[in-house]
Order: C-alpha cells, then structure tokens, then sequence
C-alpha cells in the first residue's frame, strides 16, 4: 500500500500533523527514528518511520512518512509494511488503515 499526496503546508508543519496523529492519536503509535535532509534555498526532506501495534493484524506494522518541498508544493508520501502472517501477508486492512491515519490527518491541507 502506498499514498501520495500535496498539501499547503510547510513540511515541517505537515510532520507535526502527522505526529500528533500517529503518536498521540493512539496507545501504541510511536516514532521509530526520524532524519531531515536539507538542501538549496529553504528546500528539505523529512524522513519519518512510525511503527504501530494492530489487533486485527497480530502485529506491528510500520509506516514511512516522506515529507518534502524539493519540487515546489509540499509531498507526502506513505508507504506502509509488515502486516500479515505466513506466505500470503493478508492483514485484514491494518496497513491501509495506518496509511489512512497520514491522509485524515492532513485531509483539510490537500491540494
């Protein structure tokens, strides 16, 4: 699962969204690590991995979160991983649920 999206917002403004709602907007969301890289004229890339516990998954799952102005208008782009038992990973939707948290959250920014 994967979602791409702009948002009207600064990327460091649209990091804060998404942390509040991964991290306060749940009991067991919490930032693994997060990494800034900046470049020429105010430009820069945030990279953010969350991880998460999902019941109906029997699992953790993980999300990664690239924010970035590097082409003008602020992207936000989610890709989410490690659910699923066995061969087939079928999660029962938990990875599409924890992209989904990236996307309610900044919904009202989108552009």
């Amino acid at each position: 699962m994967a979602l791409d999206m702009r948002v009207n917002l600064e990327p460091k403004q649209a990091d804060e969204i998404v942390n509040r709602e991964i991290i306060d907007g749940s009991v067991t969301g919490e930032l693994i690590d997060s990494h800034i890289v900046y470049g020429e004229n105010g430009k820069l890339c945030i990279i953010s991995v969350y991880e998460k516990h999902y019941y109906r998954a029997g699992n953790r799952l993980t999300l990664t979160v690239i924010i970035d102005n590097m082409e003008g208008a602020t992207r936000v782009h989610s890709i989410s991983g490690g659910g699923g038992e066995g061969l087939f990973r079928f999660d029962w939707g938990a990875s599409k649920s924890f992209e989904t948290c990236v996307e309610n959250a900044l919904a009202e920014y989108r552009i």
